[in-house]
């Protein structure tokens, strides 16, 4: 402001009359401020002027695992939509799945008087945040719940969604069934491996552990998974995947063995119903996750002081036949 004001012969007190649209300021004097402001540049800091005068920051903080990942680009794009209508400004970060990181960020955000977080969490501590909410600061939890504090959340139907995809197996006639899961370190892989085994015990079949492989976090793993399974003398007829990395390494694995194996995922593909051989899914709207957090941080910010909340969403079976049905 101080170049501006040089720039055009005036005081500070004018050029922030200017910039505030605040009256007392004759008409060429407004403009040559203007034309000051357009030639240096200058853009007002709301962020640091907001905490001057001690107003809210108009300003939230997303922590996702991977920005470039579609699931968390589309968790980023549902809170955009409902809060551009509040005129709020989302920054976001993404922790790379680690949790020092998502420490990092969320403290971060903070400082920058953010008000409200939203977090994917990936650590299995969050009393880091402890004093950030005893001082107001409002956090919603997306897809895994927190560790050791209490928030709101907003999950999807991971055993419910499973046990359908299994049951879906089961009506086709399958008995074999394998499944390739995520570390079950990470709530969603816990609660799909419960659903997994939930489906099949209540269909009075036993879990064979020798077709279970827990632990791919990748497509690779999950390709090198799968083809473990898929030449063993006498490998599953079925396979349930826990995420869409796993169900691309699957698919690989499948076309590399020759071997053709019916499979339902967790999670839909990109283009999936144009495969050569469609994918069965246990789909959803990734934006919902949020949209309902957003949703949900929105009322916390108006003044709900309600107990913490846990929104779970529901899932769908998309069938689309890769060769479920059981014919031997």
């Amino acid at each position: 402001m101080r170049d501006v004001a040089g720039t055009a012969g005036v005081s500070l007190k004018t050029v922030s009359r200017v910039v505030n649209d605040e009256p007392g300021v004759r008409p060429e004097t407004a403009a040559r401020v203007q034309a000051a402001i357009s030639q240096l540049g200058f853009r007002r800091n709301d962020m640091a002027r907001a905490l001057r005068h001690g107003q809210p920051s108009r300003t939230l903080g997303l922590v996702i695992e991977d920005v470039s990942n579609p699931f968390y680009s589309a968790i980023a794009r549902g809170v955009e939509e409902v809060i551009r209508e509040r005129g709020l400004l989302l920054v976001t970060g993404s922790s790379d799945e680690e949790p020092d990181r998502e420490r990092e960020l969320a403290l971060l955000f903070c400082e920058r008087r953010v008000e409200g977080l939203l977090i994917v969490p990936t650590g299995n501590d969050h009393h880091y945040l402890l004093p950030e909410l005893r001082l107001g600061t409002t956090a919603i939890f997306i897809d895994r719940p927190p560790v050791f504090i209490e928030a709101d959340t907003v999950l999807l139907d991971n055993v419910g969604g499973t046990r359908k995809g299994v049951e879906y197996l089961i009506e086709q006639g399958h008995r074999r069934i394998g499944m390739i899961g995520d570390d079950l370190a990470i709530f969603t892989a816990r609660q799909r491996a419960r659903g997994f085994h939930e489906a099949l015990h209540d269909a009075g079949i036993a879990a064979d552990e020798s077709i279970i492989r827990l632990g791919a976090h990748s497509a690779d793993t999950a390709d090198e998974a799968a083809r473990e399974l898929l030449t063993l003398p006498e490998p599953p007829t079925a396979l349930f995947t826990g995420n869409n990395r796993i169900t691309i390494g699957a698919l690989r694995a499948s076309a590399a063995t020759g071997c053709r194996v019916a499979l339902v995922g967790f999670d839909d593909l990109e283009l999936a119903e144009l495969l050569a051989l469609p994918v069965t899914v246990i789909a959803y709207d990734p934006a919902d996750l949020g949209r309902q957090a957003a949703e949900l941080l929105l009322r916390r910010l108006e003044g709900d002081k309600r107990p913490p909340q846990t929104v779970i969403l529901p899932t769908t079976l998309v069938a689309r036949g890769f060769g479920e049905v059981r014919t031997v």
